[in-house]
C-alpha cells in the first residue's frame, strides 16, 4: 500500500487567514495504563515555506525503529514543538476527554512558555471535537480537522513527537513494572498485558476507573 506524504497544503491557507499554527496531536487516548499525551508543534508563515522533513508521516505510519529520528527532525523542523501530559489518576478522576484537554492545555502553555506569542495563533487539532477550548485558561481558536494527522505536516509532527515522547515514558515505566510488558505493548491492550493484569492485579499507573479486567487493583 502506497502511503502518502502529509503535506502542508491546509496551513499555508490558514496562515493566511493567521500568524501562527499551533498543530495539536493525541497519543495513548485507548492504552489501559500510562498518560494521555497530546503533542504539539508551532508554524508560522516562513516555516510553511521549508520542504516537510524526510519520512514524516502521522505517528501510526512510522515504524518504531525509525519514530526517534523522525521525530527529532520534525522538532527541528517546526518554530517550537512541546508535549503536554495528562496522567491515569486524572482520567480516572475527570475522564478520557476531559484529560485530553488538560493534557492538550498543558501543551499549548508549553509552546508559549517557549516565547511563542498566541495572540494571533489559530489551534489546529486532529479529530472532529475541540476538547481543548472549555480546559485552556486563555480564549484559543480551535479548527478540529479530521484526519489532519495523516493529511496536514504539521499535525505529523505533533503526532511522532507524542508519540516518541510517550513511548519512551512507557518504557520507563516498564522498569518499575516489568510483569506487564510496557516496553513493547506501551499500556495497550495486548495479550501478554491482559494476562498480567489478571494475575497480578492494576499498578497505580493503570486506569482503574476503565473496566480493564474481572480482578481487584492492588492499591
Amino acid at each position: 500500500m502506497t502511503v502518502i506524504a502529509p503535506k502542508l497544503t491546509l496551513e499555508r491557507r490558514l496562515l493566511g487567514e493567521c500568524e501562527l499554527i499551533v498543530s495539536l496531536d493525541e497519543v495513548g487516548r485507548g492504552a489501559l495504563a500510562g498518560p494521555v499525551a497530546v503533542g504539539a508543534a508551532a508554524m508560522d508563515a516562513s516555516g510553511a515555506r521549508r520542504r516537510v522533513p524526510e519520512g514524516l508521516r502521522d505517528s501510526k505510519l512510522v515504524t518504531e525503529r525509525r519514530r526517534p529520528e523522525v521525530a527529532a527532525r520534525a522538532a527541528a523542523w517546526v518554530q517550537a514543538s512541546a508535549v503536554g501530559w495528562a496522567s491515569a489518576e486524572e482520567i480516572d478522576e475527570v475522564g478520557i476527554m476531559r484529560a485530553l484537554g488538560l493534557a492538550a492545555s498543558r501543551a499549548v502553555q508549553a509552546i508559549a512558555d517557549q516565547g511563542v506569542t498566541l495572540d494571533q495563533a489559530l489551534v489546529l487539532l486532529d479529530g472532529n471535537h475541540d476538547y481543548v477550548s472549555k480546559v485552556h485558561p486563555a480564549p484559543l481558536r480551535v479548527r478540529p480537522v479530521i484526519k489532519a494527522d495523516r493529511d496536514c505536516a504539521s499535525v505529523s509532527a505533533a503526532s511522532v513527537i507524542a508519540k516518541v515522547a510517550r513511548d519512551g515514558y512507557m518504557a520507563q515505566l516498564h522498569e518499575e513494572h516489568p510483569v506487564y510488558q510496557w516496553n513493547r505493548n506501551k499500556g495497550y491492550a495486548s495479550p501478554e498485558h491482559r494476562d498480567a493484569i489478571r494475575s497480578t492485579g492494576l499498578s497505580p499507573f493503570h486506569r482503574s476507573s476503565w473496566a480493564i479486567a474481572d480482578v481487584p487493583t492492588l492499591f
